[in-house]
């Protein structure tokens, strides 16, 4: 009996909303539900003006054992922009995107440097992924791969210190694992194709609909930004381990600033994000351990 509710990124109005919809009523500043838990997909900070207020609800849950928040890659991100690299700088370039990528968390926390640093330290406790016998959970993308590597190399599915500094370093086994595993996969577009991207960036590669079967697709289909740029050539063998399959386990997932009406992706396969900064939707799925998923569950302010 679990409520899996998408990206927030500072919206606290909107996951108050949700909170009530779906059944939740605060108590002395927690909300709760009598039979009920929530599992957070990521991504809490950037974007909206509240985001102390909705740290401090998605925290007090975690805290008061009412729910479980997984680690986004805008948390590890933030970590990353805030730890300093032993030659100097930062393990996050301060470069001007990125910082403008920071700006409202930035902002927020102004002359409140002690509590920022504290909800620094509290986003590595977050895990990276979430399984039970009935469900997987993540940011962005489940590979078996990359999650049998991260159980293996991080301490009780977390990050600590020296594994942050480890996963900086590009081009590293645990860089490449944290990168697909919060920010997704990506495929490079043929015969040297761009397209612009939600926030204008230039991009020579696809981020790609990693639970779809690639084998008959053309780029354009795979890409999860809908684009005229992308090319409709096919994408042939190169992806042909990027399928999860319909018998595996229900999957649940947030990151792809999906538009319009929600929906389910397959029958195992359930992407919550639905653009909230961008003036979409909030969405949760309420989760009664079924393998197959129903529409009629999921929830949306």
């Amino acid at each position: 009996m679990i409520d899996l509710i998408g990206d927030i990124h500072g919206h606290a109005d909107k996951l108050k909303q949700l909170l009530s919809k779906l059944g939740y009523t605060d108590n002395n500043g927690v909300y709760q539900h009598p039979e009920r838990k929530v599992i957070f997909v990521g991504d809490y900070i950037d974007r909206g003006r509240q985001v102390r207020e909705t740290l401090r609800i998605v925290r007090s849950m975690v805290e008061a054992d009412q729910a479980i928040a997984l680690m986004g890659n805008h948390e590890y991100n933030a970590i990353c922009f805030h730890y300093e690299e032993r030659e100097g700088g930062h393990l996050r370039k301060h470069l001007i995107k990125n910082i403008l990528q920071h700006y409202e968390t930035l902002k927020q926390f102004q002359n409140l440097h002690d509590e920022y640093n504290d909800y620094i330290d509290w986003f590595k406790t977050l895990p990276l992924y979430y399984e039970t016998d009935a469900l997987r959970v993540v940011h962005a993308c489940w590979d078996k791969l990359n999650i049998n590597f991260l159980r293996q190399h991080l301490d009780n599915d977390r990050l600590n210190d020296a594994l942050i500094h480890e996963s900086a370093k590009v081009g590293s086994p645990l860089y490449c694992a944290i990168e697909e595993t919060l920010k997704g996969k990506e495929v490079a577009l043929p015969n040297g194709a761009t397209f612009q991207d939600k926030d204008g960036n230039v991009r020579t590669e696809i981020r790609i609909k990693w639970w779809e079967d690639p084998a008959r697709m053309t780029y354009r289909q795979l890409s999860i930004e809908p684009s005229d740029s992308i090319p409709e050539e096919p994408v042939g063998e190169a992806l042909s381990n990027a399928t999860y399959y319909q018998d595996a386990k229900p999957v649940f997932f947030g990151h792809y600033w999906l538009k319009g009406t929600p929906q389910l992706q397959g029958s195992n396969i359930c992407c919550l994000d639905y653009s909230v900064a961008k003036g979409g939707h909030l969405v949760a799925y309420r989760f009664d351990g079924e393998g197959v998923l129903e529409r009629g569950k999921l929830v949306v302010v």
